[in-house]
């Protein structure tokens, strides 16, 4: 049994959305195995009403208190200094302090870093020379780039000012740490194009479902009025890689489909929707939850769920939460490229435009036998290839490696 100092950019509990999800997991299985000491941030009020579900498996915790946007005033300093914002945004001196100070007291013998944004309290002297392993989960870098893509003025100037800021921290982590470990293959190798010199420390550890939560077989009373067809949409509503996804279906996409179908309705399901969002229940056919206790029925009772996704990094859990529910899902090439061992046409269906969009929903909404095998697929292909154990072994493995200097494959 060891100890482990696992640092968080955000409380790993509840896992209500894809980086906790993964954080969580991780995190309750390292706990279940030796003693974990976790330092994370807190950027949703609501979550403090969970520590204590943390407090009982870790040994030792510091939460701190964190404002959810880094784009805000108070990081502006990093674009005179040369600081990725993103750095900027997470240091915090309380963090600093917690991080040296359980480094000294305790015999921590590795390090696991969720985000590269807790790389910078290797920097604290008690810490700097234990193995670390960092789970960059995506390549961050690269999602601001394509923000940039879909920015003009000044918006665009920050954006990729970001993507080349962060990719050099990026990189410089790397260089200093024992592994590098990101969610799918593909961004392992993006990562590994993007910092050759790191080739040979980067591997991929993939996202699982829990199959077992996410059961078709359960009961869900439905949330939908009868006789209404609903396309689902989850996610964190505030993440604006959903916010530009379910305003682009609402605009181009919906009023298509409801042209021929008037009792289709486009649910979008997920906490803290940002303003532009909430403005989408104002349209006809769009139904906007907020924060929801749990998705699964609207899961269990969707016609179809929708991830029109544009800009996407690594594995889109919606997608195989949805697919581990039996629902037919359909996805845009961007969001279906994490979920590598599903076959398009299959286990979801995959598309790009807008008119084509249109054109699948319809087609899938005329072939009820057709979405019914497709869900049946879409659970199968979860349970074969996306259980968390598979996971969890390339996790002890990796942080074995680590304890051990970093030597191993």
């Amino acid at each position: 049994m060891a100890d482990i100092l696992f640092l968080g950019h955000r409380i790993p509990y509840p896992p209500n959305k894809g980086d906790k999800i993964r954080s969580w997991n991780f995190l309750a299985h390292l706990a279940a195995h030796h003693r974990v000491h976790l330092g994370c941030f807190i950027d949703d009020p609501a979550d403090w009403d969970h520590v204590a579900t943390l407090l009982d498996i870790c040994q030792e915790t510091n939460f701190v208190q964190l404002p959810r946007s880094p784009l805000r005033p108070g990081n502006a300093g990093a674009l005179l200094d040369g600081m990725p914002i993103t750095i900027r945004h997470f240091r915090r001196a309380a963090m600093r302090r917690w991080v040296a100070d359980i480094c000294t007291r305790r015999p921590i013998d590795a390090v696991f870093v969720f985000s590269s944004a807790m790389a910078q309290y290797l920097n604290a002297q008690a810490a700097r020379a234990l193995p670390a392993v960092v789970d960059f989960v995506d390549v961050d870098s690269d999602k601001w780039r394509q923000y940039a893509e879909r920015k003009s003025g000044p918006g665009g100037w920050i954006y990729r000012r970001e993507s080349r800021a962060l990719l050099a921290f990026e990189r410089e982590t790397a260089v200093r740490t024992a592994r590098s470990v990101f969610v799918s293959d593909n961004e392992a190798a993006l990562f590994r194009s993007l910092a050759p010199e790191t080739a040979g420390k980067v591997m991929a550890i993939p996202n699982g479902v829990d199959t077992v939560f996410f059961d078709p077989a359960q009961d869900f009373a439905s949330p939908f009025a009868p006789g209404d067809t609903a396309l689902v949409f989850t996610g964190a509503m505030d993440y604006w890689a959903n916010v530009d996804a379910v305003t682009w279906f609402a605009e181009t996409v919906l009023p298509a489909v409801r042209r021929t179908r008037p009792k289709v309705r486009f649910w979008i399901v997920g906490a803290n929707p940002d303003p532009a969002v909430q403005r989408l229940a104002e349209r006809p056919g769009i139904v906007v939850t907020g924060r929801v206790p749990d998705t699964r029925p609207y899961l269990a009772h969707a016609a179809l769920v929708v991830a029109p996704l544009r800009i996407a990094r690594g594995t889109q859990n919606k997608v195989l939460e949805a697919m581990a529910m039996g629902r037919p899902v359909l996805t845009t090439p961007a969001a279906a490229a994490g979920a590598e061992a599903c076959v398009a046409g299959t286990d979801l269906v995959v598309t790009d435009t807008a008119d084509a969009w249109a054109a699948v929903i319809g087609s899938l909404l005329a072939d009820t036998a057709g979405t019914g095998a497709l869900g049946r697929h879409a659970r199968q292909r979860v349970l074969a290839s996306y259980g968390w154990q598979s996971s969890f072994d390339r996790l002890d493995r990796v942080l074995d490696v680590a304890g051990n200097g970093g030597d191993g494959p």
